[in-house]
């Protein structure tokens, strides 16, 4: 369809004075609004303001301005029918034909700290989404832009067809228009639920951010949606996978627990080893040494950038993929000679003061908890011991708490202060992760000797704790709880044992 006339309104002004220009240039009429009116008037481009165009003028400090029937009316009305030609006619009614909205910005909104009820009700959008809801509905006939992403494919096709759009730019604009007002009324409904505790309902709408190969298996499709592309940016190597993304995402919880310099190695979502050093090829050899056969193939992350010489130490081994805040020329030349792995740029951490969210699909529906961080400073050290730790043993434990609450239940890690000596994962009982952990350790040639335990959930009964000692483990960290918490504290003393409860229970399912 042709485009004579558009409108504008835009919270998010990026790109905006660009994209008018060029309109302006075909002799669009541009009718717009209030701030983005003014930005376009100071640009010395030609524009109509709502309030002229409609003959009504903006009340109620801004509430209402576009809900009139010449701008929906001129959405709505559909080309072509001969009904509803006329009535836009006797009514003065023009056709809008463009549309260029985005919307109060509610997320960044209550996203700020201490922000009021009244605050965040005020930057609920109304003529926003229904303006982008009329013109999507009409995509035959109207073109609908919410992202201003899409401004260079709008122009080139105006450009190419005679300052019209194609049906098929249309209907992916329409679609993305009300994948985008959906996912605004979940997180206002969402938002709104947590102030009205009797209600009961939880919603959510993502945007499709890629489609990929197939799920865990080959067999099944997959699909992923949100924004995890804002978090990391592939440097290199093949397309992501649906267990790539996961163990992505898993390896980045596991490194945000760690200020100094780290190296971790990941399988199945699962740490296999894991290293600081102030030297990170140091770290990386720390890690490696935990357990030489379970990395291969599997995910490796730092936290800081990666240098040559941890490059070359990386890439003796096969490696799915590799994640970094960034990696120097030197480190990018030796690990693009294997074309298929995959280099991913880290763009942000996660901080451990925020609130998110995490939902998993169950039979029927979808389980959603507060993800598994702990505040700074929130950990309770009780000592319950005779023996209080030395100050090397809490550092080891502090180390080996930051790593077992990453393994999957029940779960079980055996470290010095500075890196893992051997890991159980995900056994049905906690002896035998336990046995797994120091079996790792002796098949790699480490000793336990003096080191520390970390259990993610209490030690149900003494044997577990007496095991670790025989093991080599002078001391301990566990939530505590159990029923037979005096044995099992009767155990450690009798082996000389120091024990920390935390209080804080670390299941992983």
């Amino acid at each position: 369809m042709t485009i004579k006339r558009a409108l504008l309104s835009v919270s998010d002004k990026t790109g905006l004075v660009a994209f008018a220009k060029a309109l302006a240039a075909m002799d669009i009429e541009l009718i717009s609004t209030g701030g983005t009116a003014r930005l376009l008037k100071e640009s010395d481009i030609p524009t109509t303001e709502i309030s002229d165009f409609t003959g009504f003028p903006e009340m109620l400090d801004g509430r209402v301005k576009t809900l009139h029937p010449k701008v929906h009316g001129g959405l709505l009305f559909l080309r072509g029918n001969k009904s509803h030609e006329a009535q836009a006619a006797e009514h003065d009614i023009l056709p809008i034909d463009l549309v260029v909205v985005n919307l109060y910005p509610f997320e960044a909104t209550i996203a700020k700290e201490g922000v009021t009820l009244e605050e965040a009700i005020e930057q609920i959008d109304i003529g926003g989404p229904s303006m982008l809801r009329s013109a999507a509905k009409n995509y035959r006939s109207v073109t609908v832009v919410v992202d201003p992403d899409d401004y260079g494919e709008v122009l080139e096709e105006l450009r190419n067809n005679n300052q019209s759009t194609t049906e098929k730019l249309r209907e992916h604009l329409a679609i993305k228009v009300f994948m985008t007002t959906g996912a605004y009324d979940s997180t206002i409904a969402n938002y709104l639920d947590k102030t009205q505790p009797t209600q009961g309902s939880f919603s959510i709408s993502l945007p499709i951010d890629d489609r990929l190969r197939y799920g865990e298996n080959p067999h099944q499709e997959a699909e992923l949606y949100g924004r995890f592309q804002e978090h990391f940016h592939q440097l290199h190597g093949k397309e992501l996978s649906y267990n790539n993304i996961l163990d992505i995402t898993a390896a980045s919880d596991l490194i945000d627990e760690f200020i100094e310099p780290t190296v971790a190695i990941l399988k199945h979502t699962n740490p296999c080893g894991v290293g600081s050093d102030s030297d990170l090829k140091e770290a990386w050899n720390k890690a490696y040494s935990t357990d030489k056969q379970a990395p291969f193939g599997g995910i490796i992350i730092c936290n800081r950038p990666v240098t040559e010489a941890l490059a070359k130490s990386i890439s003796e081994i096969f490696s799915e993929v590799i994640i970094a805040p960034d990696f120097t020329a030197e480190a990018r030349a030796v690990l693009q000679k294997k074309k298929n792995l995959r280099l991913m740029r880290r763009l942000s951490a996660l901080v451990a003061t925020e609130k998110i969210r995490e939902v998993r699909s169950v039979r029927g529906g979808l389980l959603v908890q507060d993800k598994d961080i702990e505040k700074p400073g929130a950990l309770e050290h009780k000592v319950v011991t005779h023996r209080p730790p030395t100050a090397d043993e809490m550092k080891a434990m502090l180390f080996g708490w930051r790593i077992v609450k990453h393994v999957k239940s029940n779960a079980i890690v055996y470290c010095s202060k500075d890196r893992t000596l051997g890991i159980g994962a995900g056994q049905m009982s906690r002896v035998d992760s336990s046995r797994i952990a120091v079996w790792k350790a002796e098949e790699a040639g480490l000793s336990l000797k003096g080191s520390v335990v970390a259990s993610d959930a209490f030690f149900p009964f003494p044997d577990g704790l007496i095991a670790a000692a025989k093991a080599g483990a002078t001391a301990a960290i566990q939530p505590g709880g159990s029923v037979k918490d005096p044995d099992v504290i009767a155990a450690a003393d009798s082996c000389d044992m120091a024990m920390v409860f935390t209080g804080v229970r670390h299941f992983k399912h």
